[in-house]
């Protein structure tokens, strides 16, 4: 016998561990292998990246401003009639009507612009359009690279009362260089 392991006593039933090592006994162990040991387990990946995009947009939100928003923001960047529901801005932004025409203003002086887009308005308007874009341009070909008719594009539809909301469409419908304008139904 090992040493370890006492008999039972007589008269007691043996246990389990008693029964387990009298089955290993006779057990001899193997000799040493000459076997590469497995390389220890890896540390779980760092999504180092995520790490950093989550802590940028929590920098943002506490500076005030949203993560998602445009360099280039201005307060006249979106337009809404009083007493408009609030989610047409935002059905307008996410193209809830399709854009059915399109004017574009580029190489347009202020005075032609402002014509071009007054009879535009009107002939859109009478054909039933609700949705069209106007192109204004980004300024990148202007003398000091910054956008003439931006600003006055929007006066002007805040002005025309034709014209029941405008918003700064996504990059892909032309950014900062367009505005998506809501009509009213003919």
């Amino acid at each position: 016998m090992r040493a370890g392991r006492s008999p039972p006593k007589t008269g007691e039933a043996p246990s389990a561990r008693d029964e387990f090592l009298a089955a290993v006994d006779s057990v001899k162990r193997l000799p040493p292998s000459d076997r590469v040991p497995p390389p220890p387990a890896r540390p779980p990946a760092v999504a180092r990246q995520r790490q950093a995009d989550e802590a940028a947009a929590l920098e943002a939100a506490r500076a005030g401003w949203s993560a998602l928003q445009d360099e280039d923001f201005e307060p006249e960047q979106s337009f809404i009639r009083p007493g408009l529901r609030t989610d047409t801005l935002r059905k307008l932004r996410r193209r809830f009507w399709s854009i059915q025409a399109q004017l574009d203003l580029h190489g347009h002086t202020r005075a032609e612009a402002h014509q071009a887009l007054s009879i535009f308005l009107t002939e859109c308007r009478s054909a039933g359009w609700r949705c069209v874009r106007i192109i204004h341009g980004k300024g990148l070909s202007s003398p000091n690279q910054e956008p003439v008719l931006k600003s006055p594009v929007r006066r002007w539809l805040q002005r025309n009362d034709q014209v029941l909301a405008y918003c700064e469409p996504a990059a892909v419908d032309g950014g900062s260089g367009a505005v998506l304008v809501l009509l009213k139904a003919s």
